[in-house]
Order: structure tokens, then C-alpha cells, then sequence
């Protein structure tokens, strides 16, 4: 059984910084490529950043030059280092999961919120 299980959220002040975890069970994690998407209150889900089986990543032009994704293959975990944070940052992260010769996240976790205060 496939468990993405987010953590590290909370409420921060504009231009702190989080940093979410998302420890992965039940894949061969280094197969997988790992994102990170978000979802505001009465918005849909949004791309926020990824990173490929072997560590090439990506990011929105929202969180570029902010956000920093990494994984740890050993210990089958994703991070996203969050700085800088805006309140327009405020959302549920949901991480996902993806193996690496598909076009779409098959795993989902439940999300975590993250809220900016100005």
C-alpha cells in the first residue's frame, strides 16, 4: 500500500520560511518523481515544484528563486524549503508521487496548510 504522508506545516509571518517533508511507503521511491502542488481556499490545485528520479527539478515562476525541492533516496522522503514566504503562499500542499515513465501523479498525500500572515 502506496502512503505519501506530508509534514512540517503551520502559520509563519510574510518573508519567514518553512520547509514541508513528505516521507513515501509502499514505492520503490527512487523510481519515482516527486511533486509538490498546492491548492488555495477556492482555487484549483496548482503545480508548485517537482523533482525527477534522478534530481532534475522544476519549479513554478510563482516560487521560483524561493522554494527549493530535494529528495532523499535513502530514507525515501521529499523536502520543499519554503522561503521568503507571501501570504498569496498560503494553501494545502499535497505531495504526489509519479513513476518515472508516466506523465501523471498516480499518489497523493493529504496535504498540509501552510498560512502566511501579512
Amino acid at each position: 500500500q502506496v502512503q505519501l504522508v506530508e509534514s512540517g506545516g503551520g502559520l509563519v509571518q510574510a518573508g519567514g520560511s518553512l520547509r514541508l517533508s513528505c516521507a513515501a511507503s509502499g514505492v520503490t521511491f527512487s523510481r519515482y518523481a516527486m511533486g509538490w502542488f498546492r491548492q488555495a481556499p477556492g482555487k484549483e490545485r496548482e503545480f508548485a515544484a517537482a523533482i525527477s528520479w534522478n534530481g532534475g527539478t522544476n519549479y513554478a515562476d510563482s516560487v521560483k528563486g524561493r522554494f527549493t525541492i530535494a529528495r532523499d533516496n535513502a530514507n525515501n522522503t521529499v523536502s520543499l524549503q519554503m522561503n521568503s514566504l507571501k501570504p498569496e503562499d498560503t494553501a494545502v500542499y499535497y505531495c504526489a508521487a509519479r513513476w518515472q515513465y508516466s506523465t501523471r501523479y498516480s499518489y497523493w498525500g493529504q496535504g498540509t496548510q501552510v498560512t502566511v500572515s501579512s
